[in-house]
């Protein structure tokens, strides 16, 4: 009799041990750090450029070695440079850049999700903004000069106009990508207007416009060169314009560095924002 009721504690106890977990194999770049290889990466450039200068692939005057402008950054650091110091230049165009993205980032972000939710919004600004936003800065740089003159008001507009689109057209994307079945819920528990926006469409939206305030920062420093051609005695642009005129290569690479180095933090900074506002980004 004890033998007919220990049987079935032995079949299980041996099945328990059969049970195996299976972890799910991965897809894309997956979750592991890239800082290591992207260091890499970056030490290997600067090994090639410091060879092809070296060797003398490249004339001098051309491309000049890693520590050479270094050096120069050193020199700029402390002497200035075209009657202004380093900070000075580096001050006058993070105040045009921020200045133009809080403009961009106030008025984009609620024209996207207003284009996203009102077909009628949608039909009046999306072919002007469709219009623009191809064009290259420097097509409509003349008309700032026209319009609003030389000084900084022509240059904040000039950086707005090529912020505000990318900005606009993520946060209607991120808008018509929300599915319906999530509202139709929230509206079947009995959810308001402002509630559905405040609690489903604003936080779907989100992600994409995070995205979209990257790209904007990224064209916004590529546009700032152009946009401090208009009678600029300071800023890095004007820096890096001032010294090709001289053939000043390495005091051009200074700059093209201070302005990968700014880009650089203002895009970790939103990637940093995101940890914290849509966690769930890429989980989903």
């Amino acid at each position: 009799m004890s033998d007919i009721t220990q049987a079935p504690t032995v079949a299980t106890d041996v099945e328990d041990r059969q049970i195996k977990l299976v972890k799910m194999a991965g897809f894309g770049a997956g979750e592991k750090s890239t800082v290591a290889i992207s260091l890499a990466t970056a030490l290997a450039i600067l090994l090639l450029w410091w060879l092809i200068s070296a060797l003398g692939f490249v004339p001098h005057l051309f491309l000049p070695r890693p520590d050479e402008v270094l050096t120069q950054m050193g020199v700029i650091y402390r002497d200035g440079y075209a009657g202004a110091s380093l900070s000075e230049h580096v001050s006058a165009s993070l105040f045009r850049i921020v200045v133009a993205a809080l403009i961009a980032i106030s008025a984009g972000i609620p024209l996207g999700l207003l284009m996203g939710l009102n077909r009628w919004a949608k039909g009046v600004l999306d072919a002007p903004i469709e219009f623009y936003w191809p064009l290259p800065p420097l097509s409509y740089l003349p008309l700032m000069i026209i319009w609003l003159g030389i000084g900084e008001t022509s240059k904040i507009t000039l950086l707005v106009l090529a912020m505000i689109a990318p900005i606009c057209l993520s946060a209607q994307a991120g808008v018509r990508s929300l599915p319906i079945e999530r509202v139709n819920a929230a509206r079947s528990l009995g959810g308001g207007r402002l509630q559905l926006f405040l609690d489903i469409v604003l936080p779907s939206a989100l992600p994409e416009i995070l995205t979209g305030i990257r790209i904007a920062l990224g064209v916004g420093w590529s546009t700032l060169v152009a946009a401090e051609l208009i009678a600029s005695t300071r800023g890095i642009g004007f820096m890096i314009m001032s010294a090709s005129q001289f053939l000043a290569t390495d005091v051009v690479f200074v700059g093209i560095a201070i302005i990968a180095i700014c880009a650089f933090t203002f895009s970790a900074g939103i990637r940093f924002l995101e940890t914290f506002l849509v966690p769930w980004k890429g989980k989903l």
